[in-house]
């Protein structure tokens, strides 16, 4: 694979430039702005400093892709996304449902074979084809906010405000390439500032359930 391969698929990026995508790359400092406050909302509690860290690192990696546009920099951009999901999965097995923590890393695990099942599926569909490596992500949590709607009511509704987000988020990264013609700087951008909302979200449903809050294991 050549790492150094250029990558040019955003309405916004016009040429190779580092600043081809400013918009793009500018917002990228609501992620670092997200994970510094959810740092400061998280002290004391390591588990949810470690997810406001890869929430900066996201931030990071994203602002890498849309000013250096290669296979490395996208590597940076993912990388850090599928961690976060890794890792909050984890935490998410663990409190949520009390599992212990081999079989809340297992179920965590779990997710890379969930998603590589439905993402061909996603695939096939027109408008979601574009974001298909991300659709499994909000679905999930969709599926952990109804199967914890009785045991933890406001754990659940916590993670179906943030499945919905997310399902706005991905909206208009698909939108980017169709409204190109009539907005030419594209939505991606929107995309940027809606995740960093969702995943600081995700952190706060997280510290506020209850077992998250006690002392125990953080």
């Amino acid at each position: 694979m050549d790492w150094t391969a250029r990558i040019d698929g955003y309405c916004e990026r016009l040429g190779p430039g580092y600043w081809a995508e400013p918009v793009n790359a500018l917002t990228n400092i609501a992620f670092i702005v997200a994970g510094l406050l959810m740092w400061h909302r998280s002290a004391g509690r390591p588990a949810g400093q470690a997810l406001s860290g890869v929430l900066i690192v996201i931030g990071i990696g994203s602002w890498l892709f849309h000013t250096h546009a290669t296979a490395w920099a996208a590597a940076a951009d993912s990388l850090p996304i599928l961690a976060f999901a890794l890792a909050y999965i984890y935490l998410a097995n663990r409190d949520f449902w009390g599992w212990p923590a081999w079989a809340a890393a297992l179920g965590a695990a779990g997710f890379i074979p969930f998603a590589a099942g439905l993402i061909p599926l996603v695939s096939q569909v027109p408008f979601l084809a574009i974001s298909a490596a991300y659709w499994p992500l909000p679905l999930l949590i969709a599926i952990y906010a109804v199967l914890l709607r009785h045991r933890h009511p406001a754990t659940a509704r916590g993670l179906a405000i943030g499945a919905a987000i997310l399902c706005l988020s991905l909206t208009f990264r698909s939108l980017d390439m169709v409204v190109c013609e009539a907005l030419p700087l594209g939505t991606h951008f929107l995309w940027h500032l809606l995740n960093a909302i969702m995943l600081g979200w995700m952190i706060e449903v997280w510290l506020r359930h209850p077992v998250a809050s006690a002392p125990r294991q953080r």
